[in-house]
């Protein structure tokens, strides 16, 4: 894993960052999405809360998104997944055959090196400073009770809390019975992906941005979730689920 699994990234004074929800492969509904808010590459930025890749139609582009100045991403499970089933058959075996990572068997052993060790580089979490305060990225869930501080500082040493990062959904199981949630502290805002819901959802300083978009048949999802972080907060989306006609 990534010896440096944390990023801070100063104030956009220039422009606007957005944070968008889990992609999974639908990185041209994420182009026409950017081009339909006047995304301006050249001043403003997108962060990505993982899973990049897999169930959708282009995950193979996922290097041409990596390589572009403005979008920056931590990983996901499926990242992750990716990169362990080199050396683990049964992670290969199930990653390819029941996590949407079918798309890998037609990608050259060659570009393989090259996506797998790009991954390999992405940061655990990261903090973006706006105007709204200090807001920050991880994939699935961060442990109750512990602040962001003591977050941040741990990852660099805790691989059971970096597994937890990637794979937990404890906090919205936890929301689901009692529709509430613990605040984080010392960080204002904290988005998570992972967890398919049908509208984001925003509890306490807990932000869930996954809204399904790779999904084509499970009822209210089908969305691609973006939301604007600087210079203020408000929330874009783009349906992506084919009418029934085309299924």
């Amino acid at each position: 894993m990534n010896p440096n699994p944390f990023k801070h990234y100063t104030i956009n004074k220039e422009g606007r960052d957005f944070v968008v929800g889990d992609l999974h492969g639908m990185f041209e509904a994420l182009e026409t999405l950017l081009q339909d808010i006047g995304f301006n590459p050249a001043t403003d930025r997108v962060f990505s809360v993982g899973d990049l890749i897999d169930r959708g139609p282009q995950s193979d582009r996922v290097l041409e998104f990596l390589d572009k100045p403005w979008f920056f991403s931590i990983m996901g499970n499926h990242e992750i997944m990716l990169i362990e089933s080199e050396h683990d058959k049964a992670m290969y075996r199930s990653w390819t055959t029941n996590n949407g990572g079918d798309w890998w068997t037609s990608v050259s052993p060659e570009e393989q090196i090259r996506i797998r060790e790009r991954l390999r580089q992405l940061p655990i979490a990261l903090e973006v400073s706006t105007n709204s305060g200090k807001i920050g990225l991880v994939h699935a869930d961060i442990p109750t009770g512990m602040t962001w501080k003591r977050f941040v500082s741990s990852l660099h040493e805790d691989d059971e809390l970096c597994n937890y990062v990637l794979w937990s959904r404890n906090r919205y199981r936890h929301y689901r019975i009692t529709n509430a949630t613990d605040r984080v502290e010392e960080v204002d805002l904290v988005i998570l992906g992972h967890t398919p819901v049908e509208h984001p959802i925003h509890i306490s300083n807990i932000c869930y941005l996954d809204t399904g978009a790779a999904y084509q048949t499970r009822k209210g999802l089908g969305k691609l979730s973006v939301l604007e972080i600087q210079p203020q907060l408000k929330l874009y989306q783009i349906k992506t689920r084919k009418s029934k006609s085309w299924l």
